[in-house]
């Protein structure tokens, strides 16, 4: 999904769509304060589907340890990477957003439709002026792919493409 820890943990299941695979972020969320939609892999609606039994009945998709009428803690990812061994200088919640940018970036996918799937800002401020595209179509390709990556990477197989062309 590429969004920073703290729009993961607070997601609500009001802003999910799991019917038309989409998360929409309210303004209010985001950094720049600009809407969001993020598109949605098989992957995640299955396992969203999964989840929603658990805590579907209330606001939060990842509801705190102590109350479901906040969401998970603001450490809670870092803390379950450090429960997994990695410490905090070998890699952070925030890390797999570069993760996957850096490896999209080198299989070939469109810088513009990478960083729009990111919520980042165009710099140009021409550019941004005009621009406007979400690249709707081609993030959601993009997402399969990265999705249909990590499971083949879950199943102990060797590296395989996920370039824009294929």
């Amino acid at each position: 999904m590429f969004v920073r820890p703290g729009e993961l943990r607070q997601a609500e299941w009001a802003e999910l769509d799991l019917d038309q695979a989409v998360w929409s972020l309210p303004a209010e969320k985001m950094k720049a304060r600009k809407p969001h939609i993020v598109p949605l892999s098989t992957q995640a609606i299955k396992i969203l589907r999964e989840i929603h039994p658990l805590t579907g009945t209330g606001q939060y998709v990842f509801p705190g340890a102590r109350t479901n009428k906040k969401p998970m803690c603001e450490n809670a990812i870092n803390a379950a990477l450090r429960g997994m061994g990695y410490d905090r200088d070998t890699f952070a919640g925030h890390g797999f957003r570069s993760m996957a940018s850096t490896l999209l970036h080198e299989k070939g996918w469109p810088s513009d439709v990478i960083e729009r799937q990111l919520a980042h800002a165009e710099r140009n401020n021409v550019k941004a002026a005009y621009n406007r595209a979400e690249h709707l179509p081609k993030r959601q390709k993009m997402m399969q792919g990265w999705a249909d990556y990590l499971d083949t990477l879950k199943a102990g197989a060797g590296i395989i493409p996920i370039r824009a062309n294929g």
